[in-house]
């Protein structure tokens, strides 16, 4: 069940009304509430890391701002389903809960590596030896992300579901509700076998010297997956979502450089379809349901 987090940095009680108007017919400067998700071992390495990139945007759009990080994937469909975000940062899965309880709209994708997806993965001790996955793994201990994960709850729940024909709840000695960061720490100091995460964060984790490149060993990855998207409320006009695709899509790799954390590269158009794979999946663990 979805839980609401507390923000690291609050941003409620505005009004959204921003996207009422085209911005060129503003009068007055607005305050922007942008919202963003775990993408970092903390709130406030993804706050410094993420914040020059909505100064930027907010700059963009004559406006200021106000930045919240949430301690979880699920916080961030609660923040945008109680309204207390102007524009968001979501995991795919995030904000596919999200599109699902208040049609907010995802317009934009982000390049990694100058790629719009990425890949969940599964990492082992580097003692561990999987040949076959998972019939190797079973009976040891695994730790899943927290349930509004989109690589490290929702697309392992779905395989094993789906493609292995298992439960993991008692195929494996089972946890859920990690963060990313923690699932990779906790398999590198031998708390548990096996942990969730998805390939981006491992990576960042090992340049940033988070934990060793031999650490961790990845024995399991899924096929891509859309990345993050940027996300506006239900209701936001065509021209107002027009005018953030052309900004975020006019970003150059250069300017994303100085911007951006490390890799990535800048954005392409999005829409709610382009994340049918996630919602599918999505609506297959019962977690969701189809829209009639």
């Amino acid at each position: 069940m979805t839980t609401r987090r507390m923000f690291v940095a609050g941003a409620a009680g505005l009004a959204s009304s921003w996207a009422l108007a085209p911005l060129a017919r503003a009068q007055t400067r607005k305050t922007l509430r942008f919202g963003v998700g775990p993408l970092l071992p903390s709130a406030d390495d993804t706050k410094k890391s993420f914040g020059p990139f909505f100064a930027w945007l907010a700059a963009q759009l004559n406006a200021d701002y106000e930045l919240s990080a949430t301690t979880d994937w699920a916080g961030m469909a609660v923040a945008m389903g109680a309204g207390q975000l102007d524009l968001a940062w979501m995991g795919p899965w995030g904000y596919v809960i999200a599109n699902n309880a208040t049609q907010c709209q995802a317009l934009a994708t982000v390049k990694y590596d100058d790629q719009p997806f990425y890949r969940g993965i599964i990492v082992g001790g580097p003692e561990i030896e999987v040949k076959h996955f998972p019939d190797d793994t079973k009976g040891k201990s695994i730790s899943f992300a927290d349930v509004g994960s989109t690589s490290g709850w929702l697309i392992p729940t779905w395989y094993a579901k789906e493609v292995w024909k298992i439960d993991p709840k008692t195929f494996w000695q089972y946890t859920e509700g990690a963060t990313h960061a923690a699932n990779e720490v906790a398999v590198q100091s031998a708390q548990v076998d096996l942990a969730t995460d998805f390939d981006r964060n491992r990576n960042a984790m090992i340049a940033s010297h988070k934990i060793k490149p031999e650490g961790t060993k990845i024995v399991w990855t899924s096929d891509p997956l859309p990345n993050d998207a940027i996300v506006v409320p239900h209701g936001t006009s065509a021209d107002r979502v027009a005018q953030i695709q052309h900004i975020l899509t006019a970003l150059t790799p250069q300017q994303a450089a100085t911007l951006l954390p490390p890799r990535y590269t800048g954005f392409v158009t999005a829409t709610h379809a382009s994340y049918s794979v996630i919602e599918n999946a999505g609506i297959a663990v019962g977690k969701i349901r189809a829209k009639s």
